[in-house]
């Protein structure tokens, strides 16, 4: 299997409350750059609809989908996720992907 197989992609979904939309921002924006320092991680970019402003794609990926888990229980994803509920219109939906060409 090459790495490329291995790589688990994802795109996670994020749709602000109204009224939320630049908390919720800051918030995703406080995880880049921890989530970019852990082992398992090849890239975690952020990402804002321009015609739906306050929708936000965070391209992830990971050298497994066992690293990815490990990022879920980081301390960084954890503080996130306990304050979700109150910044998210909708559940995360993650979005994974399988590449096709390099």
């Amino acid at each position: 299997m090459s790495k490329t197989e291995e790589t688990f992609i994802s795109i996670a979904v994020l749709k602000a409350k109204a009224g939320q939309r630049e908390q919720l921002r800051r918030s995703l924006l406080t995880l880049i750059e921890p989530t970019r320092a852990e082992p398992g991680c090849l890239d975690y970019v952020l990402f804002e609809l321009r015609d739906e402003p306050g929708t936000f794609y965070m391209r992830e990926a990971f050298t497994s989908a066992p690293a990815l888990e490990v990022h879920k229980a980081t301390p960084h994803f954890q503080a996130f996720a306990a304050t979700a509920g109150d910044l998210l219109a909708e559940p995360l939906r993650l979005v994974v992907l399988d590449r096709v060409s390099s």
